[in-house]
């Protein structure tokens, strides 16, 4: 067994320690999702989490680890005495972004409850993990349907297995953990909102703390169980210290005042609905016993302002995570209440510190560390080269209708186009390939009738045999790859013209991220394409690209187009099944070389002939307009739309222009 890295032994990160810590002490805090980039002891730190653990009390040989206090009636391997029980380790259990759906609810042998009655039921990580911690790692690369089964066992508490009538439920009450790293995606709003916590790591910019995360990395690889060992006393301090919070907890004080700010603060920052409240209130009660007081101050209320609101108050993907502090500190000090103890905290930190709850984080992870300002937020221009308009800033976006992909696929799961998926309206049945995951049963009794003779069937049971089983086949949506082209010349380089351009990808970017696409961005001008984003989940990382694009120069459009088309290539290797939708925004105009519109309309009709779907979005303004859009969206083999009418009042009939012309 791999010896874990020491939770004490982490250098820095006081933000994402302590909010794990508050788990420890009270799980009802509700997980924690960890934001940052890569390399900065994320999936480390969690992991040591486990070791501090305290034990937990389960029903000898019960496979959904029942409390022996209080065992489950309706658990599938019950019904269970009320006893002693035994004691183990709490578990961390690892749920990969790619598990299958039976592999994380578990699984029922639909052969034997078909032909003999049984409820043969496989626990899966839900079980594994109740009374215990679910750590996802690339949470926000988890598949829809277990995003979906993740929140049901979330609100509800338990899991429920179902096929074809026969159904099996257990307890699922777990600590959800995440970490992720935002340029590789964002999260569904529902389930980021299951998340207690959340915090943004980033990596020091201090040589010398840097200095000694290596020298502790380089240690423990060489002798992991020796490095172990030199934190023992630390592990074991931290590991009693929670015991000890966990004492103190039920006589912790959330008096009046404290109240009246957690309220007031989630209604200065406009966070929807009352989870936040409860989570504020849960986090500064725990915070309290963490410093081992039995009264909330209003450090403890700040603090769990600091790490409950930033991932509430965001209100679209292109929002940076984070709050106001001196909002926060104005709202508090407002509604500070005369109830609070004048008692200090423990100034003593767990382990190396990190674990004391500060008023204010020290490091480079606190709070607002991580958020990532947006492309000319302070309003000055970035600096651009000679010849090149200075940025525009993008217009207010707004509500699109999907463009859709003709066809039916089989890519990821989303909400884009058709596909053939797992989950959707049944369409059909085969036989499974595979394990069966959803059965068709009128297809597999019609496979099992005309047989019954010959297998000595007798009595009201049907006799069925494997070969009868029958895959249901299902319809949904898929997530599509959405290329954006965009013109960057001289041509578009009108500030007002080009604020609507960014405007309308931007509107389009949200609509992507609605319908979990994958998406990329290629720009031209001057005298090249330019691959200004390669495909990517995070829409947000698209839309910091777009808005510091600089305009100005020739227009290359054939350039443009072959630099998509070369995009798309490599990305049909990597990710064969999912399909592309190409956005191209221009006027249509090509300048520079020998014959540019010619050698634009044959890079147009490489795309064409791949079979590959597009949109031109038409920019061309003023009184005069040749239609040069137009004309290339027929070289595309795709169609046309203006800027007015991609709005979703006007575009009501694109998608069917999209699949006649591609029919």
């Amino acid at each position: 067994m791999t010896t874990p890295f020491p939770f004490t032994a982490v250098v820095g990160q006081d933000d994402l320690r302590l909010a794990l810590l508050l788990n420890a002490v009270s799980p009802a805090v509700g997980g924690v999702l960890v934001r940052g980039e890569k390399g900065t002891a994320k999936s480390t730190a969690v992991r040591a989490l486990s070791a501090l653990i305290p034990e937990v009390a389960v029903v000898a040989g019960c496979r959904f680890s029942c409390d022996p206090g209080a065992p489950d009636p309706a658990c599938p391997d019950g019904p269970h005495e009320a006893g002693a029980g035994s004691r183990r380790p709490a578990r961390m259990v690892e749920l990969p972004v790619g598990a299958s759906e039976d592999r994380l609810v578990g699984a029922l042998d639909i052969e034997r409850a078909l032909a003999e009655g049984v409820k043969a039921f496989e626990p899966g990580l839900l079980a594994d993990a109740h009374r215990g911690i679910l750590y996802v790692d690339e949470v926000n690369l988890l598949h829809d349907h277990l995003v979906d089964l993740l929140l049901d066992a979330a609100a509800m508490g338990a899991s429920y297995v179902e096929r074809e009538g026969v159904s099996v439920r257990h307890a699922a009450r777990f600590l959800l953990v995440g970490t992720m790293n935002p340029e590789e995606g964002e999260l569904r709003p529902q389930l980021l909102d299951r998340f207690g916590l959340t915090v943004e790591v980033a990596a020091s910019r201090e040589p010398e703390q840097r200095v000694e995360v290596v020298r502790r990395r380089l240690a423990y690889d060489d002798d992991p169980g020796g490095f172990a060992a030199r934190w023992a006393d630390d592990e074991t301090a931290v590991r009693q210290r929670i015991v000890t919070a966990r004492e103190l907890l039920p006589s912790v004080r959330l008096g009046d005042g404290a109240l009246r700010q957690i309220a007031a603060t989630c209604a200065a920052f406009e966070v929807d609905g009352m989870r936040a409240d409860i989570v504020m209130a849960r986090t500064a009660t725990a915070l309290a016993a963490w410093a081992g007081r039995t009264e909330v101050l209003a450090e403890d209320v700040r603090q769990a302002a600091l790490l409950a609101l930033p991932h509430r108050r965001r209100r679209n993907p292109f929002d940076a995570p984070g709050l106001d502090e001196d909002k926060l500190d104005e709202t508090l000090e407002e509604f500070s209440g005369d109830d609070e103890s004048d008692e200090d905290p423990d100034p003593d930190g767990p382990g190396g510190g990190g674990g004391q709850p500060p008023s204010e984080s020290d490091g480079p992870q606190g709070a607002d560390s991580g958020a990532r300002p947006e492309a000319g937020e302070d309003g000055e221009p970035q600096a651009s080269g000679a010849g090149e308009q200075t940025p525009a800033r993008a217009s207010e976006p707004f509500r699109t209708k999907v463009l859709s992909v003709p066809g039916i696929g089989e890519g990821a799961a989303g909400r884009r186009s058709r596909a053939r998926t797992e989950h959707g309206r049944t369409t059909g049945a085969r036989r499974p390939r595979g394990a069966l995951t959803k059965l068709h049963l009128a297809a597999t009794v019609q496979a099992a009738a005309p047989h019954q003779r010959a297998r000595g069937r007798s009595g009201r049971g049907l006799v069925v045999r494997r070969d009868d089983l029958r895959q249901a086949v299902r319809e949904g949506r898929e997530g599509n790859l959405v290329l954006f082209v965009v013109d960057a010349s001289g041509s578009m380089a009108a500030r007002q013209r080009m604020s609507a351009v960014k405007g309308a990808v931007l509107s389009l970017l949200l609509d992507a991220y609605q319908r979990r696409d994958k998406v990329g961005l290629v720009t031209f001008r001057g005298t090249a394409g330019d691959v200004a984003l390669p495909p990517t989940s995070s829409v947000d990382a698209a839309a910091a690209r777009l808005e510091s694009l600089p305009t100005g120069g020739r227009t290359p459009l054939a350039a443009g187009l072959l630099k998509a088309h070369e995009v798309l290539r490599v990305e049909r290797l990597r990710d064969p099944a999912r399909r592309a939708l190409v956005v191209l925004v221009t006027d249509g105009r090509a300048t520079g070389g020998p014959e540019p519109v010619a050698l634009a309309g044959r890079a147009a009709r490489l795309f064409a002939a791949d079979g590959v779907a597009s949109v031109v979005v038409d920019c061309e303004s003023g009184p005069v307009r040749l239609g040069l859009a137009g004309l290339l969206a027929g070289e595309l083999g795709g169609t046309a739309v203006t800027l007015d009418e991609l709005r979703a009042e006007s575009i009501a009939g694109l998608v069917k222009d999209v699949q006649r012309r591609a029919a």
